[in-house]
């Protein structure tokens, strides 16, 4: 176990595990490792423009206009696998020029955009050289000689609207590209603080590892410790064990004895109340019964009175002296049988105390951990031999681990970073300096177009402030000509700044664009990784070019974008980069060899339980005495049934109001005093004795305590015979289990307790391979590096603001060409002429011109086929 325990500690080297074992847990429980130390990386990868986010939408809204097709991975390794100009006639190949064709077909959009960029950069210098040559010649609106129209004034307003439109969409340009100047100016100086975030965290991912490895190595004393524990607990842990398997059985059946012990007392109890209860109930309904006699008797004999025979009072006579067979009582509890006998032979069977008996089984079953104790004294003499192993095994893995060179390893890959570092930091100023000359650069592009906006804006302002429509155009303003004077002045610098910007705008369409559509989407959705993946891409030998540079075995499944995911999720770098193919740990982590002794020494414990004895033969006989006494054979039915009668055949009350009623019926009298007596005397037996009976505590109670103890006796009786055999037999079973089957469970738990005793190394190793595979060596700095690189630096900060630049300059060059137009037009009502057409007001005829003989004046509208700008 030394070796496996020191190789996992190899993977440490990278750390973490291609396929994660499921952690075994033993059956006793988990040990507690702790949680293997390590700290938070700063460096988020993650870049939030801000409000220049819209922008960058929307030039990724245009890019899908100008290239809406998907990244072609297919198209890419085709081209890289045909490695096309490596010899001459490449091109003409078949294959090849199919390949070309679809190259053109992918890059159409861009193709055709350049195109137009190109025609712009060639043909607006040559239109605008036309322009000013033609204008030379008092052509092209170079005349200064403006004819006169009824719509003048809307043209002019017209034309002023139009240009001042276009100056606002130029501006909105020009802003848009001033904008992602400056964004990537700030970008950049911001940057200093990301690169060394990410310097910082790759010093932690160096510097965290020694110590993680530490204390994989240190917790070994864990598994060690707490197995030397058990092992010098050996007689109590396998004790308890043993008994807690026996006592599945064991306790139930002892459980089921105390509790017939307990309903044997219960019983006495009961007998002993029912007992009491009937002579309490029997003494007072036979006192009642014996007055209800002679009030039944004397009231008899004074029916039998001659009175009764006369014609008034015979009928109610009679009607009394058939009611008398009620006054009786309904209760009668002297004819109850007795349980005497019964409780003479409970009373017998409680001579024995059967819970002392079963509390000794009780007691004889808790020693069988000490038992256990006693006989196991041989495997103490063990555990020195076994400790002497586990210590050497941990020796061995200290050593192992110093020996392995993972902190040359690790300081030589500090010494290139901390170069790597300061190389970094020596050169950012100077990268710093040359995008100072970038800004200054595209602001100089920027100021060209503000120029021309300037100009159009003063010419604009002058020309409308300056224009007085009463004015001919010979007698216009000094404003107002200046403004004319403006918005050519802008003209004539849109010619000479329109190529210049065009061609920085195709450039960086073309370059920025591409790699937007080749490199920064296609990073995002991994789809550039599965490229790299492409087998025999890179290297036409290698199917897994990864994995040919790591292992030089190229067939090892190991490729970028699996790599660039599990740093991602900030595995480990065995995991990430499946180290397990220069360590595997599963092959040195096999501990079976070396507990093998363990097993040994623990399988050969032989423990004999037979001197504990559950419930001894007088227990038994005890139980079967209790079950013959006789309890059920009680009527209790009858019991039942005369609890449940009420005292009196009829309500004593009720019937002496009745008597009464009725004597009141008879004639004044003897009679009717004497009956009315006999009520009286009913309605005090009533009182006296019929209510105490129902409600007097003692009378009360008796019948209570009567009525529950004949049920409790039902209860108990009920199958009474085969409850206490079913005791005996449980018990009988456990004392067997004990007997002859309990050296199988003692080895069962034996084995058990052997398989807990090695779980907690296998606990010890499963936790070094899950904790290699997802804590020891996190690579989530690696992949935030790439991240950095990749889509923070050159996507997020160069990439966007080089394509929103050119998007806004772009536009702003498209807008020139119509600003242009309508500058050169509008400039014609702003400057002052140097001939105009003449209106006379009595001569309409010829549209308000005059006729060249008719002054004398040379009339140019007759001169030239048609009016020029």
């Amino acid at each position: 176990m030394a070796v496996e325990l020191c190789l996992l500690l190899l993977l440490f080297c990278g750390s973490t595990i291609s396929e994660v074992q499921p952690i075994y847990k033993p059956p006793p429980g988990t040990l507690d490792f702790g949680f293997v130390p390590s700290k938070t990386y700063d460096t988020g990868a993650y870049h939030e423009p801000g409000s220049i986010g819209i922008l960058f939408k929307i030039v990724h809204a245009f890019l899908y206009l100008v290239q809406p097709n998907s990244f072609p991975q297919d198209l890419i390794r085709k081209v890289a696998q045909q490695q096309l100009g490596k010899t001459q006639g490449d091109y003409q190949k078949p294959e090849n020029v199919v390949l070309t064709l679809q190259a053109i077909y992918y890059e159409i959009g861009f193709i055709v955009s350049a195109a137009l960029g190109l025609l712009f950069i060639l043909l607006l210098p040559l239109v605008g050289l036309c322009f000013c040559m033609c204008r030379c010649c008092d052509n092209c609106g170079g005349e200064m000689h403006q004819r006169q129209k009824k719509n003048a004034d809307c043209q002019r307003s017209c034309f002023a609207t139009f240009l001042f439109v276009a100056s606002l969409i130029i501006s909105v340009g020009v802003l848009c590209a001033y904008a992602a100047n400056q964004h990537l100016t700030n970008q950049v100086r911001g940057a200093k603080k990301l690169v060394n975030s990410n310097f910082k965290d790759l010093k932690i991912f160096l510097n965290d590892t020694p110590a993680q490895i530490d204390y994989l190595v240190s917790q070994y004393n864990t598994a060690k410790d707490k197995a030397l524990s058990d092992l010098n607990n050996v007689g109590p842990v396998l004790g308890t064990r043993v008994q807690e398997q026996l006592g599945k059985e064991v306790r139930p059946a002892l459980d089921a004895a105390l509790t017939m012990a307990g309903a044997i007392r219960e019983t006495k109890e009961a007998l002993e109340n029912v007992s009491v209860s009937v002579e309490v109930l029997q003494e007072g309904t036979e006192r009642l019964h014996a007055n209800l006699t002679d009030v039944k008797t004397h009231l008899s004999n004074t029916l039998n009175d001659s009175a009764c025979n006369a014609a008034q009072a015979a009928s109610t006579c009679n009607i009394i002296r058939n009611s008398l067979s009620q006054l009786n009582i309904n209760a009668n509890f002297s004819g109850l049988p007795g349980v005497s006998s019964q409780l003479a032979k409970v009373n017998d069977v409680l001579k024995i105390d059967l819970s002392s008996l079963v509390q000794k089984g009780y007691a004889a079953f808790n020693d069988t951990p000490d038992l256990v104790v006693n006989q196991t004294r041989n495997i103490l003499s063990a555990v020195p031999y076994i400790k002497s192993v586990l210590e050497s095994i941990g020796s061995n893995i200290t050593t192992f681990t110093k020996a392995l060179p993972v902190q040359k390893i690790l300081d030589d890959l500090m010494v290139y970073l901390t170069q790597s570092e300061a190389y970094v930091q020596d050169y950012f100023p100077l990268v710093e300096q040359y995008d100072f000359y970038r800004w200054l650069g595209c602001l100089i592009l920027c100021c060209m177009v503000v120029l021309i906006l300037v100009f159009y804006y003063l010419g604009l302002l002058c020309g409308t402030c300056g224009y007085d429509k009463h004015a001919s155009p010979t007698t216009r303003g000094c404003i107002s000509n200046t403004g004319g004077n403006f918005l050519m002045a802008g003209v004539g610098f849109s010619f000479l700044f329109s190529w210049v910007l065009m061609t920085v705008v195709v450039l960086t369409f073309v370059t920025g664009g591409n790699v937007e559509k080749l490199v920064c989407e296609p990073f995002e959705d991994k789809n550039l990784f599965k490229v790299l993946d492409t087998p025999y891409l890179l290297n036409q030998q290698w199917k897994n070019y990864l994995a040919g540079i790591l292992f030089k075995n190229p067939n090892v499944n190991l490729t970028f974008e699996k790599v660039y995911s599990d740093c991602k999720e900030n595995k480990g770098i065995y995991t990430s980069l499946h180290l397990e193919y220069l360590f595997n740990i599963n092959e040195f982590l096999n501990i079976s060899m070396y507990t093998e002794d363990v097993a040994l020494k623990i399988e050969h414990i032989q423990i004999n339980l037979s001197k504990i004895i559950l419930l001894d033969e007088i227990g038994k006989e005890n139980l079967l005495n209790f079950s013959s006494s006789g309890i059920d054979g009680i009527d209790f039915s009858a019991y039942l049934t005369e609890i449940n009668k009420s005292v009196t055949k009829v309500d004593l009350l009720s019937f002496a109001n009745d008597l009464e009623a009725r004597a009141d019926q008879l004639p004044k009298g003897a009679l009717e005093n004497a009956l009315k007596g006999h009520a009286n005397s009913i309605r005090m037996i009533h009182n006296q004795q019929v209510v105490p009976l129902e409600q007097a505590m003692k009378y009360v109670k008796a019948r209570s305590t009567l009525n529950q103890s004949i049920r409790l006796l039902k209860k108990t009786s009920s199958e009474l015979m085969v409850k206490v055999k079913n005791v005996i037999s449980a018990v009988n079973a456990a004392q067997f289990l004990i007997n002859n089957n309990a050296s199988q469970v003692i080895v069962q738990e034996t084995k058990k307790y052997m398989d807990t005793i090695v779980g907690y190394f296998e606990q010890y190793t499963e936790w070094v391979k899950e904790s290699i595979a997802m804590e020891v060596a996190a690579c989530k700095p690696i992949a935030n590096v790439i991240d950095t690189a990749v889509d923070i630096f050159l996507c997020s900060y160069i990439t966007d603001s080089v394509n929103t630049f050119w998007f806004g300059l772009g536009g702003s060059s498209m807008f020139l060409i119509p600003a242009i137009i309508f500058a050169v037009k509008l400039s014609k009502y702003y400057r002052r002429m140097d001939t105009e057409d003449v209106y006379d007001d009595t001569e309409n005829g010829n549209n308000g011109y005059h006729k060249e003989h008719l002054y004398g004046i040379h009339n140019p509208v007759f001169t030239s086929s048609v009016e020029q700008w």
